[in-house]
């Protein structure tokens, strides 16, 4: 039995060799390759996360590469969190976490990660408030109307999952100019603000990463990533929240329950 395994252990272990040999034939440099070909096995759950693949030498020694080249590609999927070196372990695959939220209910980030079991947190990148003519359009308000506008970053679990920019009505909710932009906006509008959310409109399309979205994901080439842009209605009809938000392909498969009548 031990040594059928070790022959299954060879092969399985050849049929990655192969699948992740860069093509000397590409201009493309060879540590670029050899980082796609891991990152989309590993994306794709081919290489499952917790698996320990070749150290730097075994694998230049079986790819016929220098380690200077293994080792950039190592460093790059480290850097994006695909990889980690776990002493005796070795080198382990960290697959992202895959995420599959149900759609029809309306509700915040927040509540979705912790209903999916995960810790949310936020990295703001900008804030500010805004005048924006197409904003305001959308909003049904003056190209007057001011907007508290934020940049931010949505993780669950630490890992980065979402790209998201928000406008909210500060002429609907102009306590929301003092928000710190810590816990659920829907639950500051409702509590602080006094605003009964009635519904949101949204719609989701499939888009490559921007360069601003790669370097948030950690990609280092445009990733498929689904494109999500919400309407929030209050209980009066008037949209109270605009939010338009990038979230990882790869991480990302949403639910419906479709009934037949």
């Amino acid at each position: 039995m031990r040594t059928r395994n070790i022959v299954a252990e060879s092969d399985s272990e050849d049929l990655l060799i192969e699948r992740i040999a860069p093509n000397r034939a590409l201009a493309e440099p060879s540590y670029q390759q050899l980082t796609n070909n891991l990152s989309t096995l590993i994306e794709s759950g081919e290489i499952a996360n917790g698996q320990s693949l070749p150290s730097e030498r075994a694998l230049a020694e079986s790819l016929k590469l220098s380690r200077v080249t293994v080792r950039r590609a190592y460093d790059e999927l480290r850097a994006k969190n695909y990889l980690t070196t776990r002493g005796r372990a070795g080198v382990i695959a960290n697959s992202p976490p895959q995420i599959s939220p149900q759609l029809g209910r309306l509700k915040g980030f927040s509540e979705e990660m912790r209903e999916l079991g995960m810790e949310p947190s936020t990295r703001l990148l900008e804030r500010g408030v805004v005048a924006d003519r197409t904003i305001a359009s959308i909003f049904g308000r003056p190209s007057s109307a001011r907007f508290l506008r934020l940049l931010r970053v949505r993780m669950g679990d630490g890992v980065p999952l979402s790209r998201e920019l928000a406008w909210y009505d500060l002429t609907a909710a102009p306590d929301l100019e003092h928000w710190d932009v810590q816990g659920s906006a829907y639950q500051y509008l409702t509590e602080r603000c006094g605003i009964a959310l009635s519904h949101g409109e949204q719609t989701i399309e499939a888009v490559l990463s921007s360069d601003a979205e790669s370097q948030v994901f950690g990609y280092s080439e445009p990733h498929p990533c689904l494109l999500m842009k919400r309407r929030t209605f209050s209980l009066s009809g008037q949209i109270v929240e605009y939010v338009e938000g990038t979230f990882r392909g790869d991480a990302y498969a949403y639910r419906l329950t479709l009934n037949l009548n």
